[in-house]
């Protein structure tokens, strides 16, 4: 009969553990690999990508170097920062006094404004494409700019909206009476209580907005595809992968800068990303 092995406790809490989370660390993995792949991909040569060999020997960090100074990289590159951060800081400074008002104000029609709030997130923005490309081509004449894709978010965006309004009824109506009994205004309680308590909400609303539009490709395409200067990453991408189809390693360099940013940007904010998902409940 077999002697059982003595186990120590270290090595038992850390078997439990995996036992524990087993599910999750599959599902990390599956999630995690391929972004492995690319990353490694990238950094092999031209004839080791796409081959049995797993690991790039020897790294060729050069292929990083190689992409980034490709004709219109770097202007793809500042165009979707542009994009990203001009849409996203406007989304922002529009969308939380409406969202603040529909939260908080009583007035007549509250409920229609809501209502017609969720009936814009089902339109399809390809329903109205038509009409808006002739508004700013043909009557502004500011096709092939970035301003097609900038300014509307200046009004508003229906998603953020409704996320940051889901959070604001959350809010103890106590702290913004209060503030009403001290001699604060509507924009100052605004300002002073409602955005430090809904920070959490304003930064996953952010991020989602941000990721948005760093990823969007159908609003480049339509406003910006006849003049390469204003392309974004996400159509450059596309014709760069277009030129250096049999280039593989070069291919998932250029996707490794295209990923670079958001996978910076949430790591950076995550804390407060899934906070705000968190929170932001369904209420009212």
């Amino acid at each position: 009969m077999a002697t059982p092995v003595a186990v120590s406790p270290r090595t038992n809490a850390a078997l439990q553990w995996v036992a524990l989370h087993a599910i999750a660390i599959v599902a990390a993995l599956f999630f995690v690999l391929p972004f492995v792949f690319v990353g490694l991909q990238a950094l092999m040569s031209d004839q080791q990508s796409l081959t049995r060999d797993l690991w790039p020997d020897p790294f060729q960090w050069r292929n990083l170097v190689d992409v980034w100074h490709t004709a219109g990289f770097a202007t793809w590159w500042r165009n979707s920062l542009v994009y990203s951060f001009s849409a996203t800081a406007l989304t922002m400074l529009s969308s939380i006094p409406v969202a603040y008002a529909l939260a908080r104000f009583r007035f007549r029609g509250r409920n229609l404004a809501m209502m017609v709030v969720i009936a814009t997130m089902m339109l399809p923005p390809q329903v109205v494409i038509v009409p808006m490309y002739l508004f700013w081509a043909k009557q502004l004449h500011l096709s092939g700019t970035l301003w097609p894709l900038i300014v509307p978010t200046a009004f508003g965006d229906a998603f953020s909206i409704f996320l940051l309004r889901q959070f604001l009824l959350t809010i103890p109506q106590e702290y913004l009476d209060a503030a009403r009994i001290d001699g604060c205004g509507d924009l100052r309680i605004l300002r002073h209580i409602v955005i430090p308590m809904a920070r959490p909400a304003i930064a996953a609303t952010a991020l989602f907005q941000f990721f948005y539009c760093w990823n969007d490709y159908f609003g480049p395409q339509i406003y910006t595809s006849e003049n390469p200067a204003a392309w974004t990453l996400s159509l450059g991408l596309q014709t760069f992968k277009s030129a250096h189809h049999t280039n593989w390693n070069l291919t998932m360099a250029a996707t490794v800068l295209v990923m670079a940013p958001v996978l910076i940007v949430f790591f950076l904010a995550q804390k407060a990303f899934v906070e705000g998902v968190t929170l932001t409940g369904v209420k009212g």
